[in-house]
């Protein structure tokens, strides 16, 4: 590797455009180093960027440094859009952290909202956990499945003094929303990569308040808005419990909150929820006399709540069942007995008709869990309390459904051959709740524009 840092790497006249042979080092350029004999734009081809500027290089440094001439552009700004965006389609979202200190021009390219769209490979997974006693977030980038040597890397939230336990609401466009589990009071616009966030304004007060919150994106409004409903909780004489709802509405680049009502479901507390075509998806509650559960849809460009019309037949009738987007379409993975599970797809959203049973998901039990089964232990965890028993987290391109059984393990299913693998990745927590994020380098400012 030594040898490898001691040698340069530039084109040469006789060799193929994008072949590079050693030079002697100079120490103000960046440089692109290639494979020789390879094609620039096949996809199976291995990329790597090596950066060399006065401001990294050690001190005492065997390599002659000269002062640089202030108006020598970079070889690399010389790369064309196209070139550097197929570079960055390449690289995790880990890679593109790094990526953005090799030049002024490269920081601000990674940081274009409107340079980038949500590649697979900035896809990752955020593990958030609350045990033993603080609350943290981790992640790994999404294409090591196959590899699962990469080790989880811890990720900082500069507001834990304020906020020290809270759940995850959402993922939304390369930022988070997190919640105060405690209190119900603080809501933060967090992104995990740039440590960039935005505490929102408190609503108004509810007392004993249960509430459930949604972050979401419209494609045509070109709005991103946090949706709050709180319930608060009373009694009557008769000791019945009654809900009174109110439904607060906040625009990112506004200042305040904004009431649209009420609503007439209860929706579940700390369940994932699920956005498509601009609207979020919940669950809610069943009622007294009502055994069945209802998918409520909240617009986000007409503020507006809608039920989803689901099947007549079939196990979506019954109680026991979570939302997910797979393939981009409204997914509901359905709770059967014997420790089985189906997963139903709405084809065409909004269509009753196009409901289909796509997979059958068999019982299975992982190693780690069954490790532990005969341990007793108690978990003082809030993630662990709301837990199910097997959660879909997402669908790869390769088929495979990744699924977290009870908060504790991840396994991948094979949907062609019925087999289970189980995922295990260095330093993973031991209890933890799994959020499928989009990393970006977007700020909070980006928003408002």
């Amino acid at each position: 590797m030594g040898e490898l840092f001691n040698k340069k790497w530039i084109p040469h006249p006789t060799t193929k455009p994008h072949s590079f042979l050693p030079c002697n080092f100079h120490p103000h350029f960046y440089y692109l180093l290639i494979p020789p004999n390879t094609t620039f734009f096949s996809p199976p081809t291995p990329l790597f960027l090596f950066a060399f500027t006065n401001s990294i290089m050690p001190a005492g440094s065997a390599f002659p440094l000269h002062n640089k001439k202030p108006n020598l552009p970079h070889q690399m700004d010389n790369l064309s859009h196209d070139v550097l965006r197929h570079i960055l389609s390449r690289l995790p979202i880990s890679s593109l952290i790094r990526f953005q200190y090799v030049c002024r021009s490269w920081r601000l390219l990674a940081q274009n909202p409107q340079f980038l769209d949500q590649h697979e490979n900035f896809r990752c997974l955020i593990f958030h956990c609350d045990y033993p006693i603080r609350n943290h977030l981790c992640f790994v980038d999404f294409p090591a499945f196959k590899q699962q040597k990469q080790p989880v890397k811890r990720i900082s939230t500069p507001f834990s003094a304020t906020m020290p336990e809270y759940d995850v609401v959402g993922s939304c466009n390369g930022f988070l929303c997190l919640s105060d589990s405690l209190y119900n009071e603080k809501l933060f616009i967090y992104n995990p990569f740039t440590r960039d966030y935005l505490e929102l304004p408190k609503t108004k007060e509810f007392p004993n308040p249960d509430v459930v919150c949604g972050i979401g994106f419209h494609p045509q409004t070109k709005q991103f808005k946090v949706i709050k409903i709180v319930y608060s909780r009373g009694f009557r004489r008769i000791q019945r419990r009654v809900h009174h709802s109110d439904v607060q509405i906040f625009t990112l680049g506004s200042s305040n909150w904004r009431s649209v009502g009420r609503i007439s479901h209860h929706l579940a507390h700390g369940q994932s929820q699920a956005i498509v075509n601009g609207r979020l998806h919940w669950v809610s509650l069943p009622r007294r006399h009502h055994h069945g559960r209802t998918i409520v849809s909240f617009d986000l460009a007409t503020e507006e709540f809608i039920d989803i019309p689901k099947p007549d037949y079939g196990s979506l009738s019954r109680c026991n069942y979570h939302l997910v987007i797979l393939n981009g379409c409204l997914s509901a993975a359905v709770y059967c007995t014997h420790g089985k599970m189906e997963i139903w797809i709405m084809e065409q959203y909004g269509v009753k008709e196009s409901w289909v049973k796509r997979f059958n998901i068999g019982a299975y039990m992982p190693k780690s869990i069954k490790q532990e089964a005969s341990e007793i232990s108690f978990k003082v965890s809030k993630i662990v309390l709301r837990s199910k028993i097997v959660k879909v987290v997402c669908i790869l391109k390769s088929g495979e459904i990744l699924l977290e059984y009870r908060n504790r393990a991840l396994v991948l299913f094979n949907p062609t051959t019925g087999k289970f693998m189980d995922v295990i990745f260095e330093g993973m927590p031991n209890w933890f709740h799994t959020v499928v994020h989009f990393g970006s380098l977007n700020r909070i400012d980006s928003l408002f524009e």
